[in-house]
């Protein structure tokens, strides 16, 4: 028997950095964000042997070890060693498997791969466990593992939206509250945002914990630019999704911009001279808007594109040595089977 999950990454619109705590405990949060179809994957396979053999395929990675309820830290694949931690510690495991892993994202891509592979990660050993959790469980679960276990700084969209999946606008509360509400947005709207957004990887993977510490450091000290930037984040949230909802499409151009000025003003690390030429080069060519994604400093961007200049836009980007991303919007969420 084979145990499998996947989980969607996902494009963040609007609201990104106001789900990171102190400012979601302070002031609430909200952000507005919809999975694509580039996902994240993790199978288990149980073997004879007293073993656990962790690999992540897409990084040609293998780390093998006996069976125990933790497993060391020594610098490899730490976050599929701090899922089976969790689940060895509270539940007990008690035979050996192999776990395999990909996701189709680079580390850094600024759409929550590493958060969502903690998504399928958690996914699939509760699959195997055959425990009753539900989304919200696993999307705190998952959370927890990761920020609060592993002590790794970020916020909490990523793991509800590989969760949920779909479009959904999230409010964000002290005490790790979380409240997803799913959009039904029509679908020849949806469809018009894939013609018009061009996902962009700028070819440059970033850490995103330093810029999300020192975006934490300036909501502790009270810097009011950057918490007055974040009011007005958290504010285009909801003006992103009206906007959605009711179809004025070319508004979302137009908030994408917004909120990139307003975002580069929330950490120093958000952008840098790469990525402001990469922006001023779309833009120059015809994009209406844009944005980097996730935490910043490098990763993949978004833009937001006439038809008539897309093509232009693509050639104006291809000297930056990065490349186009195809996608689609995907409603389903965290999906687990066995076979």
């Amino acid at each position: 028997m084979i145990y499998r999950s996947k989980a969607p990454l996902r494009i963040g619109f609007a609201g990104g950095g106001t789900d990171v705590s102190p400012y979601s405990d302070l002031y609430g949060g909200a952000v507005l964000n919809a999975t694509v179809s580039l996902y994240a994957r993790a199978a288990i396979e149980p073997i004879a042997e007293p073993k656990v053999i962790l690999e992540a395929l897409d990084r040609h990675i293998v780390c093998e070890y006996d069976l125990a309820e933790e497993l060391p830290t020594d610098g490899r694949l730490e976050l599929l060693k701090a899922v089976y931690n969790h689940f060895s510690k509270n539940y007990g495991i008690k035979q050996g498997f192999r776990l395999y892993t990909s996701v189709d994202a680079p580390p850094g891509s600024g759409l929550g791969s590493s958060s969502t592979l903690a998504v399928a990660l958690t996914g699939v050993f509760a699959a195997w466990l055959d425990l009753p959790l539900g989304s919200y469980e696993i999307a705190h679960l998952a959370y927890r593992i990761e920020r609060q276990e592993m002590g790794m700084a970020g916020g909490k969209q990523d793991q509800y939206a590989a969760t949920f999946g779909g479009f959904n606008y999230m409010e964000f509360f002290r005490d790790d509250k979380v409240i997803v509400n799913p959009l039904r947005i029509n679908e020849a709207y949806v469809n018009e945002l894939e013609s018009r957004l061009l996902l962009f990887y700028t070819s440059q993977s970033r850490l995103s914990a330093s810029i999300i510490e020192e975006q934490q450091r300036n909501v502790k000290s009270n810097n009011q630019s950057s918490i007055e930037a974040m009011h007005v984040i958290k504010q285009q949230a909801a003006e992103m999704k009206e906007a959605m909802l009711t179809g004025r499409i070319d508004r979302i151009g137009q908030l994408l911009h917004e909120g990139f000025v307003y975002k580069k003003k929330m950490a120093k690390g958000i952008s840098n001279s790469w990525i402001d030429e990469i922006y001023d080069a779309a833009m120059e060519a015809g994009a209406e808007g844009g944005k980097v994604l996730g935490a910043g400093g490098g990763g993949f961007m978004v833009f937001f594109c006439p038809d008539a200049r897309r093509s232009q836009i693509v050639q104006a980007l291809s000297r930056f040595n990065g490349c186009v991303q195809n996608y689609q919007f995907v409603e389903d969420g965290l999906k687990q089977w066995k076979i």
